[in-house]
């Protein structure tokens, strides 16, 4: 505290006086040569207080969302929207738990899609339509037994889903002796 023309003028003291032995602590030079310091660090301070946010990846910035995900083995695609990668790394270890499987899948196609697809093993008693077409949705030699699955998912072409994307994702999940067929139908 300083007296001028008997007025009391108040200064704030440095916070981290209480850290100083009781000697310095009534030395008012001191407390505000610690003021430059506590001005510099607080930044740091603020940055160290909330640093279990930065591992949330619902709200982590995404500049670091990347790096969150690199710990949970993710290469994030930076052309998915941000709600949906933020989404894959809240979901990557559940979604390791259930690599491989049906569940697994399809929770990774909803995830990128927004859509539950539907998946099914191959039944007996398929049938050839008008839309059926070779390399798309039928393969030409194959028994059709076993280890086959179809993939079926409604996307509308405005919401900028990329087909490639969607079989890189079911060919990165899918267990790797099943071959599959990827079927898109419009909504309605």
């Amino acid at each position: 505290m300083v007296v001028q023309n008997n007025q009391r003028t108040v200064r704030p003291e440095s916070s981290y006086l209480q850290y100083l032995p009781g000697l310095y602590r009534d030395d008012e030079f001191i407390g505000q040569f610690l003021l430059i310091f506590e001005d510099i660090m607080k930044p740091l301070e603020d940055t160290v207080d909330n640093l279990a946010l930065y591992f949330d990846p619902r709200i982590t910035p995404e500049s670091l969302l990347q790096w969150l995900a690199s710990w949970v083995d993710l290469v994030l695609d930076t052309t998915w929207p941000i709600e949906r990668r933020r989404e894959l790394v809240s979901w990557a270890a559940e979604l390791y738990r259930w690599r491989g499987t049906r569940r697994g899948l399809s929770e990774y196609l909803r995830i990128y899609t927004g859509n539950v697809p539907e998946i099914s093993e191959y039944v007996l008693g398929m049938r050839l339509d008008h839309e059926t077409k070779l390399g798309i949705n039928t393969q030409l030699g194959s028994s059709g037994e076993g280890h086959h699955f179809t993939v079926s998912l409604e996307l509308d072409d405005k919401n900028g889903i990329n087909i490639d994307t969607v079989r890189s994702i079911i060919d990165s999940q899918k267990p790797a002796h099943t071959v599959y067929t990827l079927q898109i139908r419009q909504p309605g």
